[in-house]
């Protein structure tokens, strides 16, 4: 049978992916949120396989689900329908603690999950003192506990909504560092000249002056167009500093992950879009202990992307 029928017909994420070389631990918790205006850019597909990557790599992480599709708690394989997720964090204010749960596969990967009642948490914030802090209130909390613990968390992603509502003001308020994945499209380009002015506004207005916009992902890319090449071009010329230049393929089997509850980590690890988001995943580490760049000509010092 092949290889890849076998991954097919497993849905569960069986045993623990473990990586032959650890990455690199931050110096501090890097907590982020995963953004762009622009829907269908991969945010979502971005935040989880970046999330599993790192785990992969040893480091303790985070998904907050703050999408009211709770796409991430698909991709995870987390309980979503009955228990309490970020609609009791934000409207009730329970601690992020009684909410997240633990991915399966993962020793250290952990999602605070989407439930049902977030799609209605603007309306009932509206009214609320000091709404836009939250969030990042309940992080604060959450992570000091389990600092406290000996458990402290290496990386936070926050998955937001394709908007500008009240949730991803919450989300860019919690966060240090903002990571766009941008479509190899035009229109995508549009989505992120419009999430720099609302950086910007959110720094004027002091909810959060030390926002930043560290790490640009290109997803979807397909090197056979010239749009793609041009778009890609583009974001080198604008963001040098900030692009992770490993570029997403547009892939099907990244696609067909979610639909068996796992991230393409663990779905078809030696899959072009896994090896690419395994690239990502490293360089993020790198960059967040303050390690230097490889060099790209040797695939040796870049990859070390094979599973034990």
């Amino acid at each position: 049978m092949d290889s890849r029928e076998t991954l097919a017909s497993t849905p569960k994420v069986i045993g623990i992916r473990r990586l032959k070389e650890p990455m690199p631990t931050p110096l501090k918790t890097r907590v982020f949120t995963v953004a762009n205006q622009k829907g269908g850019v991969g945010k979502t597909t971005s935040a989880v396989n970046i999330a599993a990557a790192l785990a992969m790599g040893g480091l303790r992480v985070l998904v907050i689900d703050l999408d009211p599709q709770g796409n991430a708690c698909t991709a995870l394989g987390i309980e979503r329908e009955s228990l309490p997720g970020m609609f009791e964090v934000l409207v009730n204010d329970a601690p992020i603690s009684t909410v997240v749960q633990k991915v399966a596969g993962f020793p250290h990967l952990e999602c605070a999950p989407a439930d049902r009642g977030l799609a209605n948490a603007e309306v009932n914030m509206v009214s609320f003192v000091s709404r836009e802090n939250r969030l990042k209130l309940a992080l604060e909390t959450f992570l000091q506990e389990r600092e406290a613990q000996g458990q402290r968390f290496d990386y936070v992603f926050i998955d937001c909504p394709p908007s500008l509502g009240l949730l991803t003001i919450n989300a860019l308020t919690a966060a240090g560092e903002i990571l766009i994945p941008i479509q190899c499209e035009y229109y995508s380009l549009e989505g992120v000249k419009l999430l720099i002015e609302t950086v910007e506004q959110i720094k004027r207005t002091q909810l959060n002056k030390n926002l930043e916009i560290s790490t640009i992902v290109l997803t979807m890319f397909d090197s056979r167009t010239r749009l793609a090449n041009d778009v890609a071009d583009s974001v080198r010329q604008h963001f040098p500093t900030q692009l992770v230049d490993f570029p997403i393929p547009r892939a099907v089997r990244v696609s067909e992950a979610p639909s068996f509850n796992q991230t393409v980590m663990t779905y078809d690890a030696s899959s072009p879009g896994a090896i690419a988001y395994m690239s990502v995943a490293r360089e993020i580490a790198r960059r967040g202990a303050g390690l230097p760049t490889p060099d790209l000509n040797n695939p040796d010092a870049i990859n070390g992307a094979h599973t034990a």
